[in-house]
């Protein structure tokens, strides 16, 4: 298939390069409307990745636990001079929101976002950058699920709109396992302006429909970027008309649409399949 895509500025590039995001750049904080309550991680995975990134500033453990696992935490939390509390179910419970905490809470600096700009610094060094870019995302566990296998497939960063759109939460970090901690995150208060400037800086940008080029014909070169829709609307009509061009995936069955991470992660693994090929 002949590749149409027109030019955009030439993206400087070198070798890749993936690190933790604390070491990457320096992030911006934002004060956000129930940020207290978001400034908990619970469950085993999401605590231990929360404790090694340097986040942690109280671990709260359940009474009377005990096990290798509770023994790691124990480890990293003096290791990171962070208080351990033994509380009663009923205490976790409530810091958990009811969530499925293990025994395990972590109270937890507020997530610190990155601009777009020091998103695209932090990962000027990579060759062919990938980023995702989530269109009014709403479910926590979509977007969880897309941090570990962006993560897993070797996104680059991810960029979420600040309005109408869910954040970094616990129930993002727990269903992430952690990934949160490693895939640079920026928001951003304009998609749209935001998808102008990556195109300024040379990335090609593909939107995600029920109607564009099979994804299996997809060419994936260079700097590129994806956006994957709302779960209920899909991609909003004004980021249909800013895209290179959509991509979609056939469907044979009764159902017209894939579950938002299913759809992401199938996207993903295609361009590490695509850009891994021996």
């Amino acid at each position: 298939m002949k590749d149409k895509r027109r030019k955009h500025p030439t993206h400087q590039s070198k070798q890749p390069s993936k690190q933790r995001n604390k070491h990457e750049a320096k992030r911006q904080p934002e004060q956000t409307e129930g940020q207290e309550a978001d400034n908990f991680v619970f469950g085993h995975h999401a605590s231990v990745e929360a404790l090694q990134a340097g986040r942690g500033n109280k671990l709260f453990l359940l009474e009377d636990a005990r096990g290798e696992k509770i023994e790691q935490l124990k480890q990293l939390a003096k290791a990171q001079s962070v208080p351990v509390k033994w509380v009663p179910k009923q205490k976790l419970d409530k810091l958990s929101d009811s969530g499925v905490h293990q025994g395990i809470v972590l109270g937890i600096t507020p997530y610190e976002y990155l601009s777009l700009e020091t998103l695209l610094d932090t990962i000027s060094n990579t060759e062919a950058p990938f980023l995702l870019i989530l269109d009014g995302l709403e479910d926590p566990h979509n977007f969880g699920s897309i941090l570990r296998t962006a993560d897993a497939s070797g996104v680059s960063g991810v960029i979420i709109p600040k309005h109408r759109s869910v954040g970094i939460t616990p129930v993002v970090t727990k269903a992430s396992t952690g990934a949160v901690e490693y895939v640079p995150i920026a928001r951003v208060t304009n998609l749209s302006q935001a998808i102008k400037h990556l195109k300024e800086a040379g990335y090609w940008v593909f939107g995600t429909d029920m109607q564009g080029t099979d994804y299996r014909q997809w060419k994936v070169s260079g700097p590129i970027a994806l956006i994957i829709g709302n779960e209920g609307k899909g991609m909003s009509a004004g980021l249909k008309k800013d895209v290179d061009e959509m991509v979609t995936i056939p469907m044979t069955g009764h159902v017209q649409s894939l579950n938002a991470s299913v759809a992401a992660s199938l996207l993903m693994y295609e361009v590490l399949r695509k850009r891994s090929e021996l």
